[in-house]
């Protein structure tokens, strides 16, 4: 959800409402400026380019297709469509890098057109380039691993260059695969902090047998985590308004920690 969640009155909306960033908070996504590459759309991703003043977008990726990650997808055509022909300025063409499991499944997405993904490649919004598990765009190495549920599959994403490295896991990461060498001692790792058990909005108490606890760990199985695969530093993202804290709490929080940081709209990060 973002926050301020529409209409919503309780003391963290209400506080974001009159603050704007960093206590307002969009939809989850990351743009790597080395190679132009987004990561996810959410539905306020048109405006989030915008207010970023990012001028190109050469890739795009997502973790999964999940609508708080995919419904913005429609980005596509705002950014390379040629009015006077209905289809893509050649220059603007967005490459669609994605694993074959994600490619496939999002063929499943459709509008009155048909499959979104034929439309955006009949137009040439998009060109797919699908890969197994290793691919490579300009410099920078990227390995997919998959967190697969059966009817859902969201991927990590780690990305390497020049002896750095981030470990990419911002949503739906459980059971995370921490047997794999490629999460291991990385320079950063971009994770949702998980599931807050205390002070949560209406004194809600998650049951065991809560959905959430299928995708997500708790906020302290999320520090362990962190520290079993040894990243040096840790900044969660995907921040809850459900889970009723605002942005001076987080940084609160954070003070507590020798290498924890959360995520505000806008912040830029250097590894």
């Amino acid at each position: 959800m973002v926050i301020p969640k529409p209409l919503c009155t309780c003391r963290v909306c209400q506080e974001a409402r009159e603050k704007g960033p960093p206590f307002e908070r969009t939809g989850p996504s990351v743009f790597l400026s080395n190679e132009n590459l987004l990561i996810d759309t959410p539905a306020e991703i048109s405006s989030q380019l915008n207010r970023e003043r990012i001028k190109n977008i050469d890739y795009l990726m997502f973790t999964h297709l999940d609508p708080d990650h995919v419904e913005g997808i429609r980005v596509v055509e705002q950014i390379t469509l040629d009015f006077r022909t209905w289809r893509a300025y050649p220059d603007k063409q967005i490459r669609l890098v994605l694993p074959e499991t994600l490619m496939h499944r999002l063929k499943n997405i459709s509008s009155a057109y048909g499959p979104l993904l034929d439309y955006y490649e009949e137009q040439g919004f998009i060109k797919s380039i699908p890969f197994r598990d290793k691919t490579k765009i300009g410099k920078i190495h990227i390995t997919a691993l998959p967190v697969d549920r059966g009817d859902q599959v969201s991927f990590i994403y780690v990305f390497e260059k020049n002896g750095r490295k981030i470990v990419y896991a911002p949503c739906d990461i459980k059971p995370f695969p921490e047997h794999r060498d490629e999460v291991l001692h990385a320079d950063l790792i971009i994770i949702q902090p998980g599931i807050f058990e205390n002070r949560l909005k209406h004194d809600f108490i998650y049951p065991d047998d809560h959905v959430s606890r299928t995708t997500l760990y708790t906020f302290d199985e999320t520090i362990d985590l962190c520290k079993r695969i040894q990243a040096a530093r840790i900044l969660f993202v995907h921040i809850e308004e459900y889970w009723n804290r605002g942005h001076n709490e987080y940084c609160e929080l954070q003070k507590k920690y020798d290498n924890i940081s959360f995520a505000y709209d806008g912040m830029r990060v250097t590894v």
